[in-house]
């Protein structure tokens, strides 16, 4: 192991969390259900595989004046997160990381600006030697370019990296990648079974960089 790559929403911040609880705010209001089993479909994602909106207005019989409800959502989500802190252990795998000198990057299905607002906002952009996001490859995951992307920049082959994850689609993705994962499921995505992950831990508080040289 050579490097690490982390995913950001729902594995270094519990963005996952906030904006389930908005769609789901929304979804009420409109007298239809919102359950993580359906939400978590979407994780990781850029909504291809399946579309909140879409959706409610199928289950609602008509189209809906979206400008509204997404400003108020946008507003939701952000008043949540801005008084969260990072996920438990975040801070100190990334101290461990670079104690061990193991250069961390950041890949996500999330545009760039929300990563390093929520980043600068914990005080950890300056962790990560590089932050690739959607828009530097057009593909979300389970598409494994970001995560080839992120490779390129360390400079280190996928064999010898560790991704951190908490979906399914990010575990797809690494997969496709050749690189092994570690998955640490979020509140959103912790009833999914993730089979073929290499490592599974509720926390990344509950291991140790150090641990993986034992790990076959």
């Amino acid at each position: 192991m050579r490097a690490i790559i982390f995913d950001f929403d729902g594995l270094i911040m519990d963005t996952e969390t906030a904006t389930f609880e908005a769609w789901r705010e929304i979804y009420a209001e409109h007298g239809q259900p919102l359950t993580l089993e359906t939400w978590a479909q979407c994780v990781g994602s850029d909504f291809g595989a399946y579309d909140p909106k879409r959706e409610l207005e199928k289950l609602a019989g008509r189209e809906l004046d979206w400008e509204p409800i997404h400003a108020e959502r946008r507003k939701r989500v952000m008043a949540i997160l801005s008084a969260y802190d990072a996920l438990p252990g975040v801070r100190d795998r990334l101290r461990e990381a670079d104690e061990l000198k193991l250069p961390c990057a950041v890949a996500s299905s999330s545009p760039r600006w929300w990563v390093e607002q929520w980043l600068k906002h914990l005080g950890l952009l300056e962790a990560f030697q590089n932050i690739t996001c959607l828009e530097d490859t057009g593909r979300a995951k389970p598409d494994p370019g970001l995560f080839q992307r992120a490779a390129g920049k360390l400079g280190v082959p996928g064999g010898e990296i560790v991704v951190l994850e908490d979906s399914l689609n990010g575990l797809r993705a690494a997969h496709a990648a050749q690189m092994r994962c570690v998955v640490v499921p979020c509140a959103v995505t912790a009833h999914l079974d993730f089979d073929g992950a290499w490592r599974r831990h509720a926390s990344l508080a509950d291991f140790e960089f150090a641990g993986f040289a034992q790990t076959p």
